[in-house]
């Protein structure tokens, strides 16, 4: 993985390869090289779908090595969703492909004049960038069969569907898994639109005749990957919970915490939770010849995905995560696993964050189009947006344009984008990450929940503001680091209880590259990403008002605890005064 993959969409006589050593980037993969990326070549004041934006897709530091959890995948460019830096990331085979064939980036530069679709094509060879018109609108299950034909089942896909073609800002990026479905998507931030917009359908690697990368201590690593896999199957979050329930675990736990958004943010439980939780997933795959616990890349341990049937018993999608689950069930009030499997499914296939997606669903229902609980009617909106209608357009476009649409004055949205399952009233250290984090609301870019619900790493007590900076601080520093090294964030559960499960972490990243990397060198790695992000937002224009939660979350208690967003404005301004 020594070299970077330009590829210039819109160059004179059609795409452009150039293929060049890391250069200024050495030493940074994932995240760390996504941010990099953006922050240094992007100009923070272009349109995000103009040829000036870039798309760069980042396999991370131990992607493509026998290391566990290391098939993650980063997808970094300036977001047409919150106009700042976006990285968002995908677990999925991609990942451990690309870096096997050698490349720690592929660089999407410029943008086709015309509106031909083109794919691409890596393996050891080299690169082939051909037009190819037939996969116009079509569903990324649709891309990646035809892909298979053409190039066998021994491959990993990158595609985008109508969504992206479309250029919606809830677009999303699909990675196949295993199993080649294009089932893990880089949701956030609307990064399928900028894909579409440089008029690439579908990148296919195919790493047939490619070895595995080498560490540069063999036996060491091995050791080291044995102590950190044994860490993670022993605690009980990564070794029980996960793998038997999936992330939809945590339903039952944040509806009995009260902090399971409800009906558009009014409510912090849901009535309905039991019948869409994790235990009951998984015990309807069960029933139905389904799987409740698979692998969504090779390397991974915890396996905390699955594989949902239908009535019949025929595949329906991936099993729902907990995100999806939620945006998609007890935020609009609806119950049916069902009816949510096949909201999951259509998201995938359309190219749409599922978290998107169900919030500005649930804003359309605030707003009157609708009926909360009206499942129906919510397959219906996404089947909207799959066929580009006006309405469908607007929906598309996310939970923030579709309130500005309706007049709707409850709108969860932080720098735009969607907040995720998590009510900041009651669970207020994930309230400092949905304001501050560079990326606009998301949870995994410092998850409070870890240490006010589960209490992973130690206890701050959820529904008070003291401790709160502090915590989304250090998280947030810690996952710019982890997001960088191509591992899953789901490893933080373990290594913050385990000592030993974080020493086999940083033994993994050296002697893998010969290195003395220690637990200061991963602080400063997030801090130095983080400083990245924020650098590019200032100059796009960002102040301390957009690290902000909307008034409502600090006039309107949520029950059942009754309380608002108590973290004081000047204290959020703290957050990277490190």
């Amino acid at each position: 993985m020594d070299k970077i993959l330009r590829i210039n969409m819109g160059a004179e006589g059609g795409p452009k390869v150039t293929v060049a050593p890391f250069g200024d980037y050495a030493g940074l993969g994932g995240r760390g090289l996504t941010s990099a990326v953006v922050s240094k070549e992007v100009p923070p004041d272009c349109h995000p779908l103009s040829d000036a934006n870039k798309l760069v897709i980042a396999p991370g530091l131990l992607s493509g090595t026998a290391g566990s959890m290391t098939g993650r995948i980063s997808m970094g460019c300036k977001s047409p969703l919150t106009g700042g830096i976006k990285e968002s990331n995908a677990g999925g085979q991609p990942s451990q492909v690309l870096a096997r064939l050698g490349y720690g980036a592929i660089m999407l530069e410029g943008k086709p004049e015309g509106d031909d679709l083109y794919k691409i094509f890596i393996n050891k060879d080299g690169i082939r960038i051909t037009t190819d018109n037939s996969l116009r609108m079509l569903g990324n299950y649709d891309t990646v069969e035809k892909m298979k034909k053409e190039f066998g089942d021994k491959i990993a896909c990158i595609s985008i569907g109508p969504a992206g073609e479309m250029k919606l800002n809830a677009a999303s990026v699909a990675c196949t898994d295993a199993e080649l479905r294009p089932t893990r998507h880089a949701g956030r931030g609307g990064v399928g639109a900028v894909m579409g917009s440089k008029g690439v359908k579908v990148i296919v690697l195919d790493d047939t005749g490619v070895s595995m990368r080498q560490p540069k201590d063999p036996d060491k690593f091995r050791e080291a990957n044995k102590v950190f896999t044994e860490g993670l199957r022993k605690h009980g979050v990564t070794g029980e919970a996960l793998p038997a329930y999936g992330t939809n675990v945590l339903t039952n736990i944040l509806n009995e915490a009260g902090g399971y958004p409800t009906y558009n943010f009014k409510e912090g439980r849901f009535i309905g939770a039991s019948k869409i939780s994790g235990e009951t997933e998984a015990a309807l795959e069960t029933e139905r010849g389904g799987v409740p616990t698979h692998a969504c890349h090779r390397g991974c341990v915890i396996r905390c995905s699955g594989i949902y049937n239908d009535k019949d018993g025929h595949y329906l999608t991936k099993q729902p995560e907990y995100e999806t689950v939620w945006a998609h069930g007890g935020h609009c009030g609806i119950d049916d696993m069902d009816k949510i499997a096949m909201m999951d499914f259509l998201d995938d296939d359309i190219g749409l964050d599922t978290i998107e997606m169900g919030v500005a669903i649930g804003v359309a229902m605030e707003a009157g189009l609708l009926k909360f609980g009206d499942a129906d009617g919510a397959i219906n909106l996404i089947k909207e947006v799959g066929k580009g209608t006006p309405l469908g357009r607007i929906i598309g476009s996310g939970a923030a344009i579709t309130g500005r649409v309706f007049g709707v004055e409850r709108v969860p949205v932080v720098k735009g984008q969607a907040m995720p399952a998590y009510d900041p009233r009651a669970i207020q250290g994930i309230g400092v990450t949905y304001a501050t984090t560079p990326m606009g609301a998301d949870h995994t870019a410092g998850y409070a929940i870890a240490t006010n619900i589960l209490r992973v790493g130690g206890f701050v007590d959820p529904l008070k503001p003291e401790g709160q900076i502090d915590l989304s601080r250090n998280l947030q520093i810690a996952t710019a680091a982890i997001d960088s090294t191509g591992m899953c964030l789901f490893i933080a559960f373990a290594i913050m209880d385990q000592p030993e499960t974080f020493q086999a972490m940083l033994d993994l990243i050296n002697t893998f590259y010969g290195l003395s990397f220690t637990g200061d060198d991963v602080v400063d790695l997030g801090k130095k990403v983080l400083k990245m992000e924020r650098d590019f937002n200032m100059r796009a224009g960002f102040t301390k008002e957009q690290d902000r939660l909307p008034p409502f979350f600090k006039t309107q208690p949520v029950p059942p605890h009754n309380v608002t967003f108590q973290v004081k404005d000047e204290d959020l301004d703290k957050v990277f005064n490190w």
